[in-house]
């Protein structure tokens, strides 16, 4: 009774209403990537590994918007120990079940953590709904030592154009609230939040149509990318 009371009021969380705070969707979240979108889901963890796995200095790390867990699961299989967050108490429900690692329940916009406390923070296909993606960045260059790691939804897809035309016709309920970045996009709101911190960005493209040659390219095309921000200025 009290979880549906505290979810209730978080239902217009940010002053709109969001997918991930109605059961009916929190609770098939996981059937997507056991269906349709499995192979999408390989290449987005070879393209989010392969940037963060250049970090030596990674060894913990904290996924805020874990959702299930489907990522936060997956991140000890290259070496990390991870901690998933996130504000959804429906999404932590079907998370606490499949994760054996501390989950919390928490606003990205106010991370309750000291500084430092991870060595990465990550944000897989989430940091599209924060309203205020300027403070998020800030909170996360705190709590995390050596970088930030995002797997982000391409603008420059020809999904979103289909995307746009299901909401229309109020088939897909799920970027309704989603803000689609490029990642030039992604990197003048890193550069605005980090301003005067020495960092490195690098970032790879994939979520290419499968009969394409490649998978995985520095071009900024494809229905995902990962993108990573590396601190310089922070000493093991």
């Amino acid at each position: 009774m009290k979880l549906d009371l505290y979810t209730r009021g978080l239902q217009h969380w940010q002053g709109r209403p969001e997918w991930f705070f109605n059961r009916e969707h929190t609770d098939t979240y996981e059937q997507w990537y056991e269906g349709r979108y499995k192979r999408a889901e390989i290449w987005q963890k070879k393209v989010i590994g392969g940037l963060i796995s250049k970090d030596t200095r990674v060894k913990t790390l904290l996924e805020f918007g874990c959702g299930t867990t489907r990522f936060t699961r997956w991140w000890k299989n290259i070496g990390i120990e991870a901690m998933g967050a996130d504000i959804s108490p429906l999404m932590l429900g079907q998370g606490v079940r499949l994760f054996d690692g501390d989950l919390v329940l928490a606003d990205s916009h106010h991370m309750p953590f000291k500084d430092q406390t991870f060595d990465a923070l990550a944000f897989i296909t989430t940091f599209e709904y924060y309203r205020d993606p300027i403070q998020v960045i800030r909170e996360s260059a705190r709590v995390a030592k050596y970088g930030i790691v995002f797997g982000m939804m391409n603008r420059n897809s020809p999904k979103v154009v289909r995307r746009r035309i299901q909401q229309a016709f109020g088939k897909n309920p799920f970027y309704v609230t989603a803000t689609f970045y490029t990642p030039d996009m992604l990197m003048a709101k890193i550069h605005e939040a980090l301003k005067g911190r020495d960092y490195s960005i690098e970032w790879t493209c994939t979520g290419l149509p499968k009969w394409f040659p490649v998978q995985q390219w520095s071009v900024p095309v494809g229905d995902f990318f990962g993108l990573h921000v590396k601190f310089n200025d922070v000493q093991p």
